[in-house]
């Protein structure tokens, strides 16, 4: 019997070796695996690091070129929710300090004081150009302000989003740059849509816009974002409360769209999950709306819908991804289960069957189903990098005629 154990052990242990030794080779392996992987993650943060640093430089590099203000006031538009807000400030003023900018003016929006009353006391104060220091809606709050008036406007861009400054190739990390750039000559006249609830008995019914507005399941889902984790995850945030509405009811309406032309293209009984007018077509990452140019004084609408439930969501990131990819307005042809039709004028008006929730630069506005997109073509004259032939190298031009 205790032969028969003893083949038994010998056997067992000709087919399975000393597991000590499986296990030592086992951690010596994993831990040399364990050493490339890390290895190879430093490498490639260093890179990535190299790289911003080159383009950092090379940022600052050309604002170097750019011709400074002399004997300008400057008025700093501040939203001091911004968790960046006195960090900047202080930047600022040192900044302000070292280039021998003089006296400027610190205007910090509040809940009853928006930026466009902080424009509006900066301007006047003397204010010769007016800078907007926060997201998308203290920009969009103070261009409101500067729209049609013969001073320049700069974004110093702190928070998640900074859609426009995003598409106007203003810096969004590199806050020296964003500053030079605002302080010194160099300037685009660029376009301002306006969205009007026509429904609506407030008198201010007609709110601008930079980058898109839109009505439906965009609204939804930025009215439902959480502030505190879209300060944590940032843009992941929109992600988190889009599932909230991704099934929600449809509209379904008139829009009449009018041309650069004059002509007026009518769209009867079209139904959407959301419609948009878009000013620029940039997001983080992706390309919405290809063919959106911010200084062509033209809109580009957009309405879309899904179906077959969450097949329809999937085409949706599909063609929005083709689009980001191709730099193309065509749908995908595999973007089988949604429907995006896509428009260009001067103008479109809203009518639909139930209201809904508006917006316009991710600000929420109230329910309508009676509304009107329009642009005002370059209105505003915004301090930029040298995008294009058309930049301006004064930073004070004669206004533009409405």
């Amino acid at each position: 019997m205790k032969q028969l154990c003893n083949s038994e052990k010998n056997a067992t242990q000709h087919i399975f070796p000393d597991m000590n030794k499986i296990m030592t080779m086992s951690w010596g392996t994993f831990a040399t695996v364990a050493a490339i992987i890390v290895l190879a993650v430093l490498i490639v943060l260093g890179i990535i690091a190299s790289i911003r640093k080159e383009r950092r430089q090379q940022e600052l590099a050309q604002t170097v070129e750019r011709l400074s203000d002399d004997h300008i006031t400057y008025a700093f538009i501040i939203n001091p929710s911004k968790p960046e807000a006195e960090r900047t400030r202080l930047y600022i003023k040192d900044y302000c300090s070292i280039h021998g900018i003089e006296n400027p003016l610190f205007i910090d929006t509040q809940l009853d004081k928006d930026g466009r009353a902080c424009a509006e006391e900066a301007l006047s104060m003397g204010a010769d150009v007016v800078i907007a220091v926060g997201g998308d809606g203290t920009v969009r709050t103070v261009a409101s302000a500067m729209a049609y008036s013969t001073h320049a406007f700069g974004i110093i861009p702190i928070g998640t989003g900074n859609l426009f400054a995003r598409n106007m190739g203003i810096p969004v990390d590199n806050i020296e740059v964003a500053l030079s750039v605002a302080t010194s000559h160099g300037s685009r006249r660029v376009d301002m849509g306006r969205m009007s609830l026509l429904d609506s008995a407030e008198p201010e019914h007609e709110h601008g816009f930079l980058v898109i507005a839109g009505a439906g399941f965009d609204a939804n889902m930025i009215n439902d974002t959480n502030p505190e984790l879209k300060a944590n995850i940032s843009w992941f945030a929109y992600f988190v409360a889009a599932f909230k509405h991704l099934f929600g009811k449809k509209s379904r309406g008139t829009i009449l769209i009018r041309t650069a032309s004059g002509a007026q293209h009518t769209v009867d009984n079209v139904q959407f999950r959301t419609i948009m007018a878009g000013n620029c077509g940039n997001i983080p990452g992706f390309t919405l709306m290809p063919d959106a140019q911010f200084d062509d004084g033209i809109l580009d609408i957009e309405t879309i819908d899904t179906r077959s439930g969450i097949l329809g969501w999937m085409s949706l990131l599909w063609d929005v991804i083709h689009k980001t990819v191709t730099r193309s307005s065509k749908q995908s042809p595999f973007a089988t289960h949604a429907t995006v039709r896509q428009y260009q004028g001067i103008s479109a008006e809203v009518i639909l069957n139930k209201p809904v929730l508006a917006e316009v630069d991710g600000d929420i506005l109230s329910q309508s189903n009676h509304f009107l997109f329009t642009v005002d073509r370059k209105a505003l004259l915004v301090r930029a990098p040298q995008l294009g032939s058309s930049a301006e190298v004064t930073g004070s031009l004669p206004p533009v005629q409405k």
